[in-house]
């Protein structure tokens, strides 16, 4: 069956978990510093020798990383790469714990507010500390409101620029049926829409500036309807955040069922 990796495809726009057709160690240090490379499993990726990304981990990540400056962070003109995040076997936990980010250790440890997204949230972050050094700052149920509305499901900080992350799923189900351009607005409109309401609602100390949408897509046609859909909404949606797009390949349905 399987797909051919494609698109890593950052967009700067506006910012989980609701698939088309769809069928849920303490005392760790919530910097996201990386494991011991010598710990890292057999999908480790080889760092760039020029930037030392992407940083050794669960899942191979291929593609540029290390792209999200000063200009990314705080500008608004769209950045698209291309990467792909391949695993040779499903993670298992809590087996493979060892091979996780500190952040995202941690991200399983205090679980999230509920759903079948924690292994999506968790491997949203390993991408994005494993090729941007993100941070993790706070976890959903840390993040401080004072309006209950919607919440973003992380908090984190990449060159000292706080972020909100809400994490999603390109995914059609039954698995494999092509993902629609309807399917891929309703759910792009409706999370920039929530995580635009959780930023307003958030706690003056834990209030980020740009939100992001974090995104893991079943294939390359998924990536490119999601990517389309962002592309057909209005700029007032898109203003101020940024978009991410992370295809996976190989043994990798259990990122879309939350159950390896």
């Amino acid at each position: 069956m399987r797909r051919i990796p494609m698109v890593l495809a950052v967009a700067l726009g506006a910012c989980g978990d609701e698939p088309a057709g769809a069928p849920d160690a303490a005392g760790a240090d919530p910097d996201g510093a990386a494991p011991d490379p010598d710990a890292a499993g057999p999908d480790a990726g080889s760092p760039d020798a020029a930037g030392g990304v992407p940083l050794p981990g669960f899942g191979a990540i291929t593609g540029m990383c290390g792209v999200l400056g000063e200009p990314e962070l705080t500008g608004a003109t769209p950045l698209w790469f291309e990467g792909d995040l391949a695993f040779t076997e499903a993670y298992l936990d809590p087996e493979d714990r060892g091979q996780l980010t500190a952040g995202g250790l941690e991200i399983i440890l205090d679980g999230n507010a509920g759903g079948s997204s924690l292994f999506s949230e968790v491997f949203a972050f390993e991408v994005l500390h494993r090729c941007e050094l993100a941070t993790l700052l706070k976890t959903e149920t840390e993040i401080l409101y004072d309006v209950e509305d919607k919440k973003a499901d992380l908090l984190v900080e990449i060159d000292g620029h706080k972020i909100g992350v809400s994490v999603t799923r390109a995914v059609t189900f039954p698995f494999g049926d092509p993902y629609t351009i309807e399917a891929a607005t309703d759910l792009v409109d409706r999370k920039l829409d929530d995580i635009l309401l959780a930023r307003a609602a958030a706690n003056p100390a834990d209030r980020w500036g740009k939100s992001m949408l974090a995104t893991l897509a079943y294939d390359a046609q998924h990536a490119e309807v999601f990517m389309d859909a962002w592309n057909g909404l209005d700029e007032a949606t898109r203003a101020d955040s940024l978009v991410v797009v992370f295809v996976t390949s190989g043994d990798d349905l259990w990122v879309y069922t939350d159950n390896p």
